[in-house]
């Protein structure tokens, strides 16, 4: 249930997505982006900020955030600087942070969000811009011995991001879930991020505040909430859910506006399920922002953004619609195989033209692949049974060797065992039924069981089902469909 049905107010939410580039060193030195290193062994003097040292771009790590930039239909600056962003944190070894201010290399741009359960209703989220900086480091706090001890691991301190800027275009936590669902599945298919949350290559801030309508046609808005510290989109999603109430609860008692205090940061704590107040929020001007002299400019010209352009290939919501078109499968289909990522969608087509069928090739991905992916974890890159096994196993069926069931047992017994498809077979005993041994099966059945014939007889087709089970009983190889269709025919050639 979103907050807008049972409050008077509309939600209103901005995001700041921070994604670590798939480059192999950092945005202006060569040290490599490994992550779980030991703390303090990918540094050098130039992310360290020693004096003498100077940054040199990464230029890879530049093309992929203007892969990002197009894909997030944005437009593209032919001329970008650098600028010094200046906090005293103390992971931050320089000082400042070197980012981009006033002329970020792309700006307004768009994503739309859209929900297959029917949630919400279609949204373009707008996107302010999307620009280049490095990390800092990370303070890790020793709470668990008991003690104050901080340390502070400068691994990751000049890492390559990439910070996407909506507007504050969201309107529940439901779709703030989704659109970052949507924008995670666009980065990962561009191969410009692995955005593995829990290695910190996607790390997500939420701004969030209530227009409230009021009684003279004035809207009242809440101070602006930044929310740090969520780990998941779920956390995103229940984070967003606390805070709308716990905004909602402070108006009703106090009636504070924007304009009556700061900017407030709110840290989220997962396992408490509440938002909890770190600090008041700097403006722009606190961070004295000024060029920064040890960078030239970058200039982009109109070949450079079609040649990134050319290597991008279909994004995930024109895939979807390409899957449904080309293999005639529905939309809900196409929505599970895309967003399960690239490598099972070219796991799919593999599968669907060596069928020759798309919606029995996407019911085997659904109900068995997918399945058992799940259950053993992994990648399907590194999935035991290839598509020519599965297909295999399909056609057999498809011809009448075994039925259904009979099929699945040996798509999991090929998984298990790793045994080619004809061995398995061999080994379960299952040996295709003689059209001569069938009839001949079926008319004993129909001689034992005088008061199913009356029944079928008599328009109760559906009691023919009461043979299949004497049928698998005496031969477990027979085909269930193929026993009822006989079956009936034999019944109803009878005078």
């Amino acid at each position: 249930m979103t907050a807008e049905s049972h409050h008077p107010f509309t939600t209103v939410i901005g995001l700041e997505v921070h994604v670590q580039l798939q480059t192999e060193t950092k945005l202006f030195c060569g040290c490599v982006t490994t992550f779980g290193s030991s703390p303090n062994t990918q540094v050098c003097p130039t992310c360290l900020g020693l004096p003498g040292s100077l940054p040199v771009m990464n230029r890879l790590a530049f093309d992929l955030s203007l892969r990002a930039a197009l894909a997030l239909n944005c437009k593209i600056a032919s001329f970008t600087k650098w600028d010094r962003k200046n906090y005293f944190y103390p992971d931050l070894p320089k000082g400042y942070q070197i980012s981009q201010f006033d002329l970020p290399f792309s700006y307004e741009g768009h994503l739309e969000v859209i929900d297959p359960k029917g949630v919400f209703e279609p949204r373009n989220v707008r996107i302010i811009r999307v620009h280049l900086e490095e990390d800092a480091g990370k303070s890790m706090h020793d709470e668990a011995a008991g003690t104050a001890d901080s340390r502070i691991d400068l691994n990751r301190t000049g890492t390559p991001l990439c910070e996407i800027v909506t507007e504050p275009d969201i309107r529940s936590p439901e779709e703030a879930r989704a659109w970052l669902n949507e924008l995670k599945l666009l980065l990962v298919y561009l191969g410009v991020s692995d955005c593995n949350m829990q290695e910190g290559s996607l790390r997500v801030d939420a701004n969030v505040n209530l227009h409230i309508p009021q009684p003279d046609g004035r809207l009242a808005k809440t101070p602006i909430v930044e929310i740090k510290n969520m780990n998941s989109f779920r956390s995103v999603e229940r984070a967003l859910v606390y805070e709308t109430e716990r905004q909602w609860g402070e108006w009703q008692a106090t009636h504070a506006e924007i304009g009556s205090m700061p900017k407030q940061t709110r840290g989220w704590d997962d396992s408490a399920g509440v938002t909890r107040g770190q600090r008041h929020k700097e403006e722009s001007s606190d961070y004295r922002y000024f060029p920064e002299p040890d960078l030239v400019p970058v200039t982009v010209s109109e070949e450079q953004v079609a040649a990134v352009r050319a290597t991008m290939g279909e994004p995930p919501a024109m895939l979807r619609k390409t899957l449904a078109d080309r293999w005639k499968i529905p939309a809900y289909d196409a929505d599970v195989l895309v967003n399960q990522g690239p490598e099972l969608v070219e796991y799919f087509e593999d599968l669907a033209k060596k069928v020759g069928e798309g919606k029995v090739a996407s019911n085997w991905m659904q109900q068995d692949v997918l399945r058992m992916l799940n259950e053993r974890g992994g990648r399907i890159a590194d999935f035991p049974v290839q598509p020519a096994a599965v297909a295999d196993i399909i056609e057999r069926v498809k011809k009448g060797d075994f039925d259904t069931g009979r099929g699945k047992e040996i798509f999991a017994a090929v998984l298990e065992t790793g045994r080619p498809v004809d061995e398995v077979v061999a080994g379960l005993g299952i040996a295709a039924v003689d059209e001569g041994d069938l009839q001949k099966l079926c008319e004993e059945l129909i001689a034992e069981n005088p008061k199913i014939v009356a029944d079928v007889k008599g328009g109760k087709e559906q009691a023919a089902g009461g043979l299949i089970g004497q049928a698998k009983r005496k031969n477990p190889n027979v085909n269930p469909g193929k026993v009822r269709a006989l079956a009936l025919e034999l019944i109803r050639a009878l005078p």
